[in-house]
């Protein structure tokens, strides 16, 4: 149902992003779960509104209210981190890797879900603000865990497709206020 209405706000210059949300979303082989705290997460991440209230709704179709609430705890959390990690990398001076965070991370040893989703939306969210050592940390997490690698291409075609409808929306909606 929101699913729909957020395909059907696609415009015509993004079919591809229109049926990809379909196809990717719609078949994908993810436990319900991990598909929909995955959509969640990036959807916050990807900050639009119409691509979160939409994906939010569909998710609260499928999954309890504690899994949504802990996909959006991930991507709380990653927001803050991969600024941090990918800030202290690509600073390139080895002595930042030996001082300590000091953040409050806690939510991260108890998110309120199984761990091993709460990793994955991780994942998911550090692929879309480009932080390369978490998504490394986190898709060495998820390997130990025993997730595939095929588990972690999903997470990215789903963290990929939610982002481009996130970018196609709010494009429209910049163009629309000119």
């Amino acid at each position: 149902m929101s699913l729909d209405a957020l395909k059907a706000a696609m415009p015509d210059y993004a079919k591809d992003t229109k049926l990809n949300l379909g196809s990717v979303i719609g078949t994908s082989t993810l436990p319900k779960q991990q598909l929909w705290g995955t959509a969640v997460a990036v959807a916050v991440a990807a900050r639009n509104a119409e691509v979160l209230r939409e994906l939010v709704e569909a998710a609260s179709e499928h999954v309890p209210a504690e899994v949504v609430t802990a996909a959006k705890a991930a991507a709380s959390i990653m927001a803050m981190n991969n600024i941090y990690y990918r800030s202290k990398h690509l600073i390139g001076d080895e002595e930042y890797t030996n001082l300590p965070a000091r953040l409050r991370m806690q939510v991260i040893g108890n998110p309120g879900v199984d761990k091993v989703d709460f990793e994955l939306w991780c994942l998911a969210v550090s692929a879309v603000t480009g932080c390369g050592i978490c998504l490394e940390s986190h898709e060495k997490a998820l390997r130990k865990a025993g997730l595939s690698r095929e588990t972690v291409h999903e997470a990215l075609r789903i963290a990929a497709v939610v982002h481009g409808a996130a970018v196609t929306l709010e494009a429209e909606r910049a163009l629309a206020q000119v």
